[in-house]
């Protein structure tokens, strides 16, 4: 049979995959991908809560995301059984060939290639498509439907170069040497690449954080990466934290924890805090636009590099994603998976 006959014979994307009140069902490869509920057979594209959660029989992921599953959900090896897929390679699932490509997004996060009889979907997990040290790049893959997030998916959404933001923070903290600065981060994947791109910047100094994010840390330490020296808040006094940087998940920033800090400078790292409201809803002094989540641009250039004829948009700004696709000849449409938010962002 000639690649034309093969490519008239395959099956469409649509016939094989389908949303579910458990979300992304795979029907010939028997698993669900992030469901949003135990289920038997999950491949998770990673770590953060609302794609990784609990309970399931059968987990396929990368390593590293089974590692954090393990640190965040205290799930252990009796849990289930848990199968690790490095990226780039291939495993059969059902009749499915499943390969986990990187997504840029945290460590270990991961795009899901599946290819059915000669149909291949790719579902894009979260992503951003900006450098990033404390994981592997993004990488586009070719494919037939591409099940993409939009998290960020309207053109307000342009995320400045990360290294400006962490620039504005250290101009900060020369500003005001008697204040500390407590920066508001999420404990997987934001505080580590906080890090990273303070010690990018030429800070070496040790960066005080709040016991939350320590596991997660220590984690990406033990898979090599570099986030120099961190120190627990913990025990320390008041006048320890002045004209330094401590770091501490966001909804510690208000309450009672933070309220040792010496005259803190609030700021808060997300792609969110491009939007001025949620930064004053916040109380946040120094807003740092800093996303792990593609921006309008990123998702246009990925929809373009992947290629697909087929693109389905699962959360987000479905709406403006959808319209552009058809405006440029995609066939799109929007997914509507329940259940994902944007605690990690």
């Amino acid at each position: 049979m000639n690649r034309s006959s093969q490519m008239a014979a395959a099956p469409r994307p649509e016939d094989w995959i389908r949303v579910t009140p458990l979300g992304l069902w795979c029907e010939p490869g028997g698993f669900h991908v992030d469901p949003l509920r135990a289920v038997q057979r999950a491949v998770v594209t990673h770590g953060h809560s609302d794609h990784a959660r609990g309970g399931h029989a059968d987990v396929l992921a990368t390593p590293e995301t089974l590692a954090i599953m393990a640190l965040r959900l205290r799930e252990d090896e009796t849990s289930g059984r848990r199968q690790p897929l490095p990226y780039g390679e291939t495993v059969r699932v059902g009749e499915v060939d499943v390969r986990l490509v990187p997504a840029g997004h945290v460590l270990g996060s991961a795009q899901v290639v599946m290819d059915y009889r000669g149909s291949r979907v790719v579902v894009s997990g979260d992503y951003k498509r900006t450098p990033d040290p404390t994981c592997a790049p993004f990488e586009p893959v070719p494919c037939d439907a591409f099940v993409t997030e939009a998290t960020f998916g309207l053109p307000v959404f342009r995320h400045p170069p990360p290294a400006g933001e962490i620039a504005r923070l250290l101009a900060s903290v020369r500003r005001f040497p008697e204040r500390s600065h407590l920066v508001g981060v999420y404990s997987l994947g934001k505080a580590q690449r906080v890090l990273s791109l303070l010690r990018a910047a030429g800070y070496h100094d040790p960066v005080f954080i709040h016991g939350a994010l320590a596991g997660c840390c220590d984690l990406y330490r033990a898979h090599g990466i570099d986030l120099g020296e961190t120190e627990p808040a913990a025990g320390r006094k008041r006048d320890d934290f002045r004209g330094r940087i401590v770091m501490a998940p966001p909804s510690a920033t208000a309450d009672v924890w933070s309220r040792r800090m010496p005259d803190p400078v609030v700021a808060h790292a997300s792609g969110w805090m491009r939007v001025r409201q949620r930064a004053r809803q916040r109380q946040v002094e120094l807003p740092l636009v800093v996303s792990d989540h593609a921006d309008w641009d990123e998702l246009l250039l990925t929809v373009q590099e992947v290629g697909a004829p087929k693109v389905w948009v699962t959360h987000g700004a479905e709406e403006a994603m959808v319209y552009w696709c058809r405006q440029q000849g995609y066939d799109a449409r929007a997914l509507s998976l329940v259940g994902r938010d944007e605690e990690e962002e």
